[in-house]
């Protein structure tokens, strides 16, 4: 059988890069020559064993390729032809599904993603994609790969942010952590009509980006208190959103303490550790506020309205594909990122 290279859970702080027979699709399945691929945080997640998957589990999910084979009953799609797949994979059949809900497709927590998590993933140079025709997504001939690079996972997580949290025209909102995901949520934010933005963060180079996609104003929480200054900023007042973007029990509780009565927190962030509810911050209970998590929207007409907000030129995420690496290099790649060293924000990760 013809081999592939992929990079697979190994242990617990190890994924390394392996040989693996290529993939054949099933009924309904579509098999996609990678062509571009990145990291994402939850990927490291499963590399600190924070979250669990098997071991010599193919990991990512974030494919932009071209279709290499279709399966059986695959309808409306060519060999040859540059697509994407969201990070979750719904099979638009079901009660979750039909109900919107497609990341807890078969009514199952995260049910929806499969890739990198209960079936091999993107990082690889070839993978499979369940349920094709309710999640490829063909892309535009205008656009490259790396612009359509975030919209699997990345883009559609933070614009989730901001429409989770019911962001509208003359909101004030707050965004805490402004890597990827906080910068998505930012640009998300601003589309739907926030006119005060305030993005938190403690790398200067992040706080830059984030002005470039719509922060209105920025704090260094290294050099002020949030809390404090946002509340200050507002004149007591507070902000209607507050979207929590890096995971911590420190920020949650943060973006607690800054909304107003009757506001909104809009979790985004993987937590490892629990969460609580402070009473001062959660008005006791009675303060009508209102918290959400979103995990990724995904699905075909998602990744077209993502790519289409790309291709409008509205929002320009290249900034943050900040280095680049060949499949090869799979190990450096996740060591810079897990690492958070030089500056990087995104790698882009090409077979």
């Amino acid at each position: 059988m013809p081999k592939m290279k992929a990079a697979v859970f190994a242990e617990p702080g190890r994924i390394v890069l392996e040989e693996k027979e290529i993939p054949a699709p099933g009924p309904g399945e579509a098999l996609l020559r990678v062509t571009t691929t990145t990291i994402c945080g939850t990927d490291v997640h499963i590399l600190k064993a924070e979250y669990p998957v098997e071991r010599g589990l193919t990991v990512g999910h974030e494919p932009v390729g071209t279709i290499a084979a279709l399966g059986k009953g695959v309808t409306g799609f060519k060999e040859g032809q540059r697509v994407i797949a969201g990070a979750i994979t719904p099979c638009g059949q079901c009660s979750s599904c039909f109900q919107g809900h497609h990341s807890q497709c078969g009514d199952k927590p995260l049910g929806g993603w499969q890739l990198g998590n209960t079936i091999d993933g993107s990082q690889a140079e070839y993978v499979v994609i369940p349920n094709a025709v309710a999640n490829l997504a063909p892309v535009p001939d205008s656009l490259s790969d790396e612009q359509v690079l975030m919209c699997p996972d990345i883009m559609t997580t933070g614009f989730s942010g901001a429409e989770s949290g019911g962001v509208q025209i003359g909101d004030s909102v707050a965004i805490f952590a402004q890597g990827p995901i906080g910068l998505c949520a930012t640009a998300g934010a601003k589309l739907l009509g926030a006119t005060r933005i305030i993005g938190v963060d403690t790398v200067p180079a992040r706080l830059e980006i984030s002005k470039q996609l719509g922060a209105d104003e920025t704090i260094d929480f290294n050099r002020k208190n949030p809390v404090e200054e946002i509340m200050r900023m507002t004149n007591g007042r507070g902000v209607d959103v507050a979207i929590e973007a890096l995971g911590l029990p420190e920020t949650f509780e943060n973006c607690l303490s800054i909304i107003k009565p009757g506001g909104k927190v809009s979790s985004l962030g993987v937590y490892s550790e629990d969460l609580r509810l402070p009473i001062d911050a959660f008005a006791a209970g009675l303060g009508d506020r209102c918290i959400s998590s979103t995990l990724c929207p995904g699905g075909q007409e998602r990744m077209r309205r993502m790519m289409s907000v790309i291709a409008s030129g509205r929002v320009n995420l290249s900034p943050l594909v900040t280095h680049r690496f060949k499949l090869d290099q799979i190990e450096e790649a996740y060591e810079l990122f897990s690492n958070q060293g030089d500056g990087v924000l995104k790698v882009a990760v090409t077979p």
